[in-house]
């Protein structure tokens, strides 16, 4: 029987499955206790406003300055000593008529006071070298025809800058042209030292044959001057510039073209 008795007997389970009443009791405290806590501080912390009352403005009042009093008196007399407007008001003299023009005579300023003048600047020479190709517009020069009759021969001339020199010693020499065409006046800016030597000889134009121009140059180059009667430290490195031009004549020999041959039947 005990051996019965001990297989009838059952084992505890692992987890219990009655319902839970207890956390069901625990949170009806809570919220017992929170709406207590809450009523009380409502109770504790309550603000009571004050009844609201409407505040009326206060009534216009208008303040008159009359002269009956001191006070009003020193008032009225200070703002007719403190006017602005009583500065800028044009009173006209009573006998002055409305439709009356004034005369009114002008007076330049120049009658008052002297105008300053200016000085003249001192006349400063300019001593520098000029240029062999100065800036300007291009000379238009027209081309000269010399008649099949002229006798006239080639021509030099200088220009006045080279006076002091006196008359330049010119070699005789023979042009001759490369082409048939009528050569035009020939122009060079030169440089001639006080020991009248001519040093520098640029062109300015051209004549229209490049042969005439290297024989004019050289013609130039060749010719000498008198000396410079101003005296120098040192002689031979003062230059004076100047123009020289050709002006050709009949004396220049032209290029002789070869006869048309003839085809005879």
């Amino acid at each position: 029987m005990s051996s019965g008795a001990s297989e009838n007997v059952i084992e505890p389970l692992l987890f219990t499955w009655d319902s839970p009443r207890q956390p069901k009791a625990v949170f009806a405290i809570f919220v017992v206790m929170s709406l207590v806590g809450h009523a009380f501080c409502f109770y504790v912390f309550q603000i009571v406003y004050p009844t609201p009352v409407a505040l009326l403005p206060p009534p216009a009042g208008v303040t008159f300055i009359a002269p009956d009093s001191e006070q009003g008196r020193t008032l009225l007399r200070w703002i007719d000593a403190e006017d602005p407007a009583l500065a800028f008001t044009t009173h006209a003299p009573p006998q002055t008529k409305l439709d009356a023009i004034s005369k009114a005579e002008h007076v330049p300023s120049y009658f008052a006071l002297d105008p300053p003048l200016k000085k003249i600047p001192a006349f400063k020479p300019d001593l520098r070298i000029p240029s062999s190709r100065p800036p300007g517009a291009v000379p238009i020069l027209s081309r000269k025809t010399v008649s099949a009759g002229a006798t006239g021969r080639t021509y030099i001339s200088f220009s006045k800058e080279l006076k002091q020199f006196g008359v330049a010693s010119i070699p005789q020499s023979r042009f001759a042209a490369s082409h048939e065409e009528t050569p035009e006046t020939l122009r060079f800016r030169i440089a001639v030292s006080d020991l009248g030597e001519i040093r520098y000889c640029f062109p300015v134009n051209s004549s229209g044959d490049p042969a005439l121009d290297e024989q004019g140059r050289l013609q130039l180059v060749r010719s000498r001057f008198s000396p410079s009667r101003i005296t120098s430290d040192r002689p031979g490195l003062s230059l004076v510039w100047g123009t020289a031009t050709i002006q050709w004549g009949s004396d220049v020999a032209r290029q002789l073209q070869a006869p048309a041959a003839t085809v005879t039947p």
